[in-house]
């Protein structure tokens, strides 16, 4: 038995430990077969030295989200201790998808984002469907960045339809394409991450990887390619059967969207929703969910998504009723 004493010295116990040591024992489910005790302005851990190196750790991170917001919920705890779980999920099948331009690995980082990458594996064509910061558009760069380097495929064509997010693409000065490129800026970010700058000229200006708004797409075949539609929620149901028979031998596809941010005119279906309808049960296409637990930004996403998902339900739920009154 080993044990580790924290000095909890300077700290306010009730708004780092929680009314009746409530934050302690949050802890003390997740890791059963160690002991934790506060006495004092101490915290005694005892058990073995993986588990107390695991329970140091927590307590550091709680500590550095006590000094910076001066108090730690019931709810801080569990979402350290989910993401922590999360991270040991992936650590025994771990998969680096490529290193980046400065040498970084990058990988999945959620369970979800996991699946995602194991479905482009085994299918030719795959939906990513998500909200904001859930990493689905980055991982799918990811993966047609290594499998061009792995010499899987000979190009990357990355596309997305030429929708206004409530903007006018008219008053833009250029063509069409110079119009769109702004809003492909995290295309070509991801793509920063991911390939040394002077390769990523040559690639683009060689077109081996083009980035094209989807009206470029009409009339196309797509040979030994990787081809990600980026925004697919904002697809006409026309558009999206003309992307999907683009593809040729040797390819593969992604398309990526979320449900939530629709731009398209009122009364017009989102040919996203209509081909996740038309193709769920069709053998070699590959359908991944992620959800706001997969998002990686500030943490404050997840919140905004969850608070619109709940505004999104009650607005339904009186539709309904409103409609049951008449």
């Amino acid at each position: 038995m080993i044990e580790k004493v924290i000095s909890l010295e300077g700290v306010s116990l009730i708004d780092f430990l929680g009314v009746e040591n409530a934050n302690i024992k949050e802890i003390s489910t997740a890791f059963p077969k160690s002991k934790i005790i506060s006495r004092g302005n101490e915290i005694r851990i005892q058990g073995t030295g993986p588990e107390i190196i695991k329970i140091n750790k927590a307590f550091n991170e709680l500590l550095a989200h006590y000094r910076k917001y001066g108090k730690v919920t019931k709810e801080n705890v569990q979402s350290y201790i989910e993401a922590e779980g999360q991270k040991d999920q992936l650590d025994s099948e771990e998969e680096v998808l490529v290193y980046g331009a400065k040498g970084v690995a990058i990988r999945p980082k959620t369970p979800n984002q996991k699946k995602l990458v194991t479905s482009v594996n085994k299918n030719d064509l795959v939906f990513a469907i998500g909200p904001a910061g859930t990493g689905k558009t980055y991982v799918a760069v990811a993966m047609a960045v290594r499998a061009l380097k792995n010499k899987q495929v000979k190009r990357i064509i990355i596309t997305r339809p030429a929708v206004e997010a409530g903007e006018n693409l008219g008053f833009l000065p250029g063509d069409l394409k110079e119009k769109v490129d702004p809003y492909l800026r995290p295309i070509y970010d991801a793509l920063d991450d991911m390939v040394p700058s002077e390769k990523l000229k040559f690639y683009l200006e060689n077109r081996i990887i083009e980035i094209a708004p989807l009206a470029y797409m009409r009339g196309r075949t797509l040979n030994n390619a990787f081809i990600l539609l980026d925004e697919a929620q904002n697809t006409t149901q026309m558009q999206m059967k003309m992307f999907l028979t683009r593809m040729g031998p040797d390819s593969k596809m992604i398309i990526t969207g979320d449900h939530s941010q629709i731009d398209l005119p009122r009364g017009q279906k989102s040919g996203l929703k209509d081909a996740i309808n038309i193709l769920d049960n069709v053998s070699g296409i590959g359908i991944i969910r992620l959800e706001g637990k997969d998002v990686i930004r500030h943490k404050l996403v997840k919140s905004i998504i969850a608070a619109y998902d709940k505004d999104e339900v009650n607005k339904t739920k009186a539709a309904s009723a409103a409609n049951k009154d008449k």
